[in-house]
């Protein structure tokens, strides 16, 4: 009777949880984030440019290929924003790691890649935040340009 008491309970509780859960689409500007301070503090220092779809970039010399970056970050005490920027920076600097690896010196075509859903903007990038967790993938090219 207890056993059967307690997968009773533990089966409610469980079906209770996606009331809980929060799936909250962001769209949030990168080059503001590239300007904060946080962004510096984040080891994003400079060396490798990073440009949406749909910006202007400079003549590409050279391309290196592909990537996709797929960041979480724990949600909890931060707003939503917060959460997102932080994610977005770690999201950043594994494209920023990338691009160094393979001499490139920028990332162009960048695209949020949430769930492979693109999403493209000239100026922003796209984030979704949960109750618990927030997270940022973004897809681009590794290029070297002038």
């Amino acid at each position: 009777m207890k056993r059967l008491l307690t997968t009773g309970l533990t089966c409610l509780m469980l079906a209770a949880v996606p009331a809980f859960a929060a799936d909250t689409r962001l769209e949030l500007p990168l080059q503001e984030l590239l300007d904060s301070p946080q962004a510096k503090a984040a080891g994003l220092d400079g060396s490798v440019r990073f440009y949406l779809a749909g910006q202007k970039t400079p003549a590409v010399v050279s391309r290196f290929g592909e990537d996709v970056t797929n960041k979480k970050t724990n949600g909890v005490g931060k707003s939503d924003a917060e959460s997102c920027r932080w994610v977005a920076l770690s999201a950043l600097k594994a494209l920023q790691e990338g691009a160094k690896d393979r001499g490139a010196n920028a990332v162009i075509n960048i695209t949020s890649y949430f769930k492979k859903n693109e999403f493209k903007s000239p100026t922003n990038y796209e984030c979704h935040a949960g109750g618990i967790m927030s997270g940022v993938a973004l897809k681009g090219t590794y290029v070297k340009i002038k």
